[in-house]
């Protein structure tokens, strides 16, 4: 299994014709107590364990450095501290909170999705993991907390211009929960990435108590370590607007640092709800990855 293989089995996993399906049965079990709900889901994921996981192209992330990491420790699940990271390779660590914002197909659904960050550490396993305060999106989701979730959001918008500006503006009926973002690609250089984040991160997702459950409903990604080397540095000029707000993830007094985007589709398979597949190393996840069989 190669890189150029496993991006071909991801994709061929994807069936539109299926997103439908789970569409229509999300708007008859979302009737259902979240309890009923969850077990549905799980009984579900003895049989498959990990779901396709496409991000398209121009994924991108704010990264807001937080100058005072007391403030956010009560965000934490059991087991988890704030930690300092970076980036890119050589950059200076620091206190992140992050935004990404990508549109995304899966086998269950396809579209728009926000998700709010903060960068910590596993306690137990060391690892740098990825904290997920909240999240929005045009369509379904599940998580431990809420069960299968409608589209918090319409009409979303996320794209790239051929004057290679990436615009995204999605915000909730209340207004409550909201990012604008509008910044040039143009002048963007391709910079490798610091490997411990962007790795050990998206094999180490948490959510945090406000999303999920306490002890943080952990799960992985599983993927070529490739799709994480590189990406593109925006220089902060090139920004025209960032704002972004939720109810459940204030910026902290955080301040925007970095803009990162990837300019190429990431295949990926993700852990189904209530399976949390470990890689203690990027040579474990590599193995693992390169024995991957989709027949």
């Amino acid at each position: 299994m190669n890189v150029h293989d496993f991006a071909k089995g991801v994709e061929k996993l994807v069936d539109p014709m299926m997103v439908g399906k789970t569409h229509y049965l999300q708007t008859k079990l979302k009737k259902l107590p979240v309890c009923l709900q969850k077990k549905i889901i799980k009984s579900h994921t003895k049989k498959v364990q990990r779901m396709p996981f496409v991000v398209e192209p121009y994924c991108s992330f704010f990264f807001y450095r937080i100058p005072d990491p007391t403030k956010v420790e009560k965000f934490m699940p059991e087991g988890f501290r704030p930690a300092r990271s970076a980036a890119f390779t050589d950059d200076r660590e620091e206190y992140y909170g992050i935004v990404s914002m990508f549109r995304i197909h899966t086998n269950v659904f396809w579209g728009a999705r926000a998700e709010y960050y903060l960068v910590a550490e596993n306690e137990k396993t060391g690892l740098l993991s990825w904290v997920m305060m909240d999240y929005i999106s045009d369509t379904i989701s599940y998580d431990e907390k809420s069960g299968l979730k409608s589209p918090d959001i319409k009409n979303a918008v996320m794209t790239t211009t051929c004057e290679g500006d990436f615009l995204c503006d999605m915000e909730t009926a209340d207004k409550k929960k909201y990012i604008k973002a509008d910044f040039n690609l143009k002048n963007a250089k391709i910079r490798p990435l610091n490997q411990r984040l962007w790795i050990e991160g998206n094999t180490s997702i948490a959510y945090g108590p406000r999303a999920g459950e306490e002890d943080g409903d952990l799960f992985s990604l599983t993927f070529f370590p490739e799709e994480m080397q590189e990406a593109l540095d925006i220089p902060l000029k090139d920004v025209k607007e960032a704002k972004v707000a939720s109810d459940t993830a204030g910026k902290f007094g955080a301040i925007l640092d970095k803009v990162v985007s990837f300019p190429y589709a990431q295949h990926m398979l993700s852990d189904a709800p209530g399976v949390h597949t470990h890689y203690g190393s990027e040579k474990a996840l590599r193995e693992a990855v390169e024995k991957v069989r989709f027949n």
